[in-house]
């Protein structure tokens, strides 16, 4: 027997990279397959909240009656949680439960795929839903005088794949399809043609079926095809009818290469995909036997494959005895001449024939096997129907699980509608090109979430911690895959981690403990931005930073690019020196060039990992890595410079040192003017001056204010920095600056020279490097500026924090935090994890870093996470319905009594805001209230009409004539000149107030 593969010329295969579903007794995939292997069965009296099946049931069957009382319902298919997807509860509350099926379990299914479904805004991403039944639209559209532009949009087969596509901003093709029972086969076929002729390059395809009425069972019951018990028995001697049931169901494909280039988990391939029509047979809505038997081979050919290498197939499997007798003729047309019997079974003896969501039952079905290489039983598969011949067909029923063999299995399914168009697939399993190597341990990440609200956040947290809790994965790809797929709204979650089971344990606790959720989640305004200090001399010591080269490849490479750039000016490599724990870095000739190498390596670390400033201050040596990021020169000149400054000042006598004075620099000036080798070294605050020069005459200043109460501090330092002492070293290192030159900074740059900062026409060139050496560093001054410019975050440079602690005795703004990329608990050498902690924290206040640059390329592997957890709290459903006399069916949003209610202003954490009363503001919030289905509790002036309402063009027109019709206006406002004005409630308000009183003066 050929391999598929060999039978495979240009490659048309597809790949299933992610899927979601909820079927009867299966809320998730997990539980699909749990049921599946157990045989289980979720079948069962129909709910209160559908229809009161008394009414309609006739164990004889009798004219208008259904024969059972019993089928597949989902659990809370009411649930959905408009809030995430910006719907109003209005609206909601008029869609059909099926759009909002779709919305949910759309989402999931990419999540799963490894994909953030903001991610594909924008993109040709195609949308294809297999429907059949539109049972809420019969129960709403009926009513003439309860429709609205909601009940109008919120039905329809088309809504189903457009509500996916104009919610995820997709711009690919978008298509509900009808084809009865195979409605989701033929949606994964066309979804698959589109992908293979460019049409899109990703494809969501799925099935949706929820049963409201008993009318499709009663159509059943009076055709004869209806099972007494609700329940499909394939292939079974006791098969006797049809049993309905519903569910939904989304797959992601892609195309196969695509996949792979990706490093995407992959499910299982589809090879190949067919679709015919009956054509006129014996009946519009019985199966064509020579049909089903082309669309099998059709399907086979376009895969590449013979009869004999399928393994098994997903059959169609009503129960109904024609229909089986059919489709086993079918595939023994085909079988019946192989060694080995394929094997057959049907999803439907586990949940009831789900119409059309069947097809995508069956996938996901098929898909799940091929993943976990073994076939399910086939639930009354004990009792196979002597009738059928099944052997001498070539076919066997799975009576118990069957393990496939290593190598590539392959797999068809089958889905036949009423009316005549049938589809087979043909699936195999994945590639083995598409298994990732293993990871490593040891490796370091920050693991991410986001959530619409703190209690959404809560709720992924603890979904989290449990899936974690309970799988042996390594952190780095968990934490990879998470700053892929679970970002994109408003509340931040970020946390280092460098081991799986401990961050489930931390997940947890942040989500049953506020003070800790506080700690790693955020809400944040916008974008963070960022000002990048640079520490100077005095920060140094030995194995600086030994720690993060050795963790940090990007690091590594930088820090030894400085050590490149500086070692024809040196007789030592700095990053020797660093590495070797090397005391001579106290040494003035190595430590300013060494800290030069430090603030570059940090730099250029941070920037590939997405982390760039805005604002640049130097303290002193601190400004030449400061310099070279703001483009003032490159590395080879910086580097010889700071060297050529270290060496020279290494040179100089010895006698002179740095007194640190906590008093402010007025209250000094007259001893240091009484002192001509003495200047103002540094001035760190107001209570912070440094002054510098000889020692004998920084003796006689200390003891005069020893004797006013003032303790001073001696600094270790060589020499007299910044201070006239450095004469004699300006005129030799004013040739290196010369040469060396510099310009303007592209970047803004508050110089500590200055106290300010640098214009535009201010030259960071070989003056202002002479200058440098001399002049107090105003430090203090140029700081204050700096705030002045609205920066949000203090990242401080160099090898340990220093000067975060004087930012802080600066009385810095309000919220603004200081970061350091090196910080690390007192006694703990700083390295990867505390660079982590860095980005998390940036993260969190609204940076979206450069992730794949943080981690090594054996953690960049996709892993499936838990999906979203959408929330539960609110409800939208339809009064039962009953037989005599038939009622009209209302729709009702539903949320559970004991729960607070949740308004959508909690979402921006602000309370009613100012300016809500009045005649205006009461009239335009009863209308917001009324057009939205909100409660006028819920809103608040700063409550957004579009981001936050749900409120779209057709609403906008209805809020307008409702309000002017609450304010008696005379006449109508032109939509133009209302369109400025619909930012938020309380811009309305105030619009609507100017007109209103504008008419009254008029008056």
């Amino acid at each position: 027997m050929s391999t598929p593969a060999e039978k495979t010329g240009p490659d048309r295969r597809i790949a299933v990279v992610g899927l979601d579903c909820r079927f009867p007794g299966a809320p998730d995939p997990a539980a699909y397959w749990d049921l599946l292997m157990r045989s289980g069965d979720g079948v069962g009296q129909v709910p209160d909240t559908r229809w009161l099946g008394a009414d309609f049931y006739s164990p004889e069957g009798e004219e208008g009656r259904t024969n059972t009382t019993e089928g597949g319902f989902i659990a809370d298919p009411d649930v959905f949680d408009n809030e995430f997807f910006t719907i109003s509860p209005r609206e909601a509350a008029a869609m059909d439960p099926q759009q909002r099926l779709l919305l949910h379990t759309a989402w999931r299914a990419l999540e799963n795929a490894g994909v953030a479904p903001s991610s594909l805004a924008g993109t040709r991403t195609g949308v294809f839903v297999g429907i059949m039944g539109n049972e809420w639209a019969q129960l709403h559209l009926t009513d003439y005088d309860r429709i609205t532009a909601q009940v109008g949009s919120g039905n329809g087969y088309c809504m189903t794949a457009n509500r996916i596509s104009y919610h995820l901003d997709l711009k690919g093709p978008s298509l509900a399809v009808d084809t009865a029972c195979s409605s989701s086969l033929v949606a994964v076929h066309l979804a698959g043609n589109a992908l293979l002729s460019g049409e899109c390059d990703y494809a969501l395809a799925g099935g949706v079926n929820v049963q409201l009425t008993p009318a499709l069972g009663i159509f059943y019951t009076q055709a004869g095809l209806s099972a007494p018990d609700g329940r499909c028995k394939p292939f079974s001697s006791e098969a006797d009818g049809i049993g309905r049931g519903e569910g939904v169901g989304v797959v992601v494909l892609r195309r196969l290469e695509d996949a792979l280039a990706d490093g995407q988990q992959i499910y299982a391939v589809i090879r190949g995909t067919a679709v015919n029509q009956d054509g006129r047979s014996n009946g519009i809505t019985a199966p064509n036997r020579w049909s089903q038997q082309e669309v099998l081979s059709a399907a086979y050919q376009r895969a590449g494959v013979e009869p004999a290498d399928v393994a098994f197939t997903e059959g169609h499997g009503t129960g109904t005895e024609l229909g089986d007798m059919i489709e086993v003729k079918a595939l023994g047309g085909l079988h019946n001449r192989r060694e080995k019997p394929m094997a057959l079974g049907s999803v439907k003896g586990n949940l009831g024939h789900t119409e059309g969501a069947a097809g995508i039952a069956g996938l996901i079905k098929v898909a799940l096997a091929l993943h976990h290489r073994v076939v399910p039983a086939s639930r009354f598969a004990t009792k196979e129907n002597g009738k059928l011949n099944l052997t001498r067909h070539g076919l066997k029923l799975l009576k118990a699980p069957l393990r496939l063999p290593a190598g590539t299995s392959v797999a068809g399914l089958s889905s036949f509608g009423m009316g005549g168009t049938n589809a087979h697939a043909v699936l195999e399993s994945a590639p083995a090109g598409a298994v990732r190597p293993a990871v490593p341990e040891g490796s370091v990440g920050v693991f991410t979430l986001s959530a619409t609200t703190p209690e959404a956040l809560r709720r992924n947290l603890l979904a989290q911690a449990g899936e974690l809790g309970k799988r042996r994965v390594p952190v780095g790809p968990v934490c990879w895959s998470s700053n892929r797929v679970k970002g994109g709204h408003r509340v931040r979650f970020a946390l280092p981690a460098a081991d799986t089971a401990e961050l489930a344990v931390k997940l947890r606790q942040a989500a049953e403990d506020e003070e800790v959720l506080g700690q790693y989640a955020a809400q944040p305004a916008g974008r963070p931005r960022t000002a990048f200090f640079y520490t100077g001399q005095g920060a140094q010591s030995p194995a600086m930073t030994a720690r993060l080269y050795r963790e940090s490849p990007r690091y590594r490479a930088h820090l030894e690019e400085a050590d490149a750039a500086l070692r024809p000016h040196l007789d030592e490599s700095v990053l020797q020196l660093i590495l070797s724990g090397d005391e001579r870095v106290h040494l003035t000739r190595y430590t300013q060039p060494a800290l030069f190498a430090v603030g570059y390596a940090l730099t250029r670390t941070l920037d590939e990992l997405g982390v760039a400033p805005a604002l640049l201050l130097g303290h002193s040596v601190g400004e030449y890595a400061a310099a070279v990021a703001a483009g003032v020169f490159g590395l080879p000149e910086a580097a010889r410079l700071i060297a050529a400054r270290g060496a020279l000042m290494q040179a100089l006598p010895s006698g002179g040192g740095m007194l640190s004075v906590p008093a402010p620099v007025a209250e000094l000036r007259e001893l240091v003017d009484a002192e001509p080798l003495v200047g103002i070294g540094a001035v760190n605050g107001p209570q912070g001056t440094v002054l510098s020069g000889d020692l004998k005459a920084l003796e006689r200043i200390d003891a005069v204010l020893l004797a006013r109460g003032l303790e001073t501090k001696r600094l270790q330092v060589s020499h007299a920095f910044h201070s006239p002492l450095m004469a004699p070293m300006l005129e030799r290192f004013s040739l290196v600056a010369e040469e060396v030159g510099g310009g303007i900074p592209k970047l803004p740059v508050y110089s500590t020279v200055r106290g300010r900062l640098l214009r535009d026409d201010e030259p960071m060139d070989a003056a202002y490097w002479v200058e440098h050496v001399g002049a107090p560093v105003l430090f203090a001054e140029a700081a204050e500026r700096l705030f002045e410019a609205g920066p949000t975050h203090v990242v401080e440079i160099g090898p340990r924090p220093v000067l975060s602690g004087l930012v802080r005795r600066l009385r810095p703004p309000a919220g603004l935090r200081t970061l350091h990329p090196a910080q690390a608990p007192r006694g703990e050498e700083p390295g990867l994890p505390h660079l982590a902690e860095l980005l998390a924290a940036l993260h969190r206040d609204g940076l979206n870093p450069a992730w794949d640059a943080f981690y090594p390329e054996a953690d960049r592997q996709a892993l499936r996470l838990a999906p979203y957890v959408f929330s539960d709290a609110h409800r939208y459903w339809s009064k039962p319905v009953r037989r005599n006399p038939v009622a009209v069916v209302e729709a009702v949003a539903e949320a559970p009594a004991a729960a607070a209610p949740q308004p959508v202003s909690a979402r921006l954490t602000l309370g009613r805001g100012a300016g809500l009363t009045g005649p205006t503001a009461e009239a335009v919030l009863a209308a917001v209230a009324q057009v939205g289905g909100y409660t006028v509790a819920e809103l608040n002036a700063h409550s957004r009409l579009y981001e936050d309402l749900g409120f779209d063009s057709v609403m906008v027109m209805e809020l307008k004539t409702r309000i002017e019709k609450k304010l008696a206006l005379p006449e109508a406002i032109p939509v133009q000149d209302l369109l400025p004005h619909l930012g938020s409630v309380g811009t309305l308000i105030t619009f609507f107030e100017e007109r209103r009183t504008r008419v009254t003066v008029a008056s």
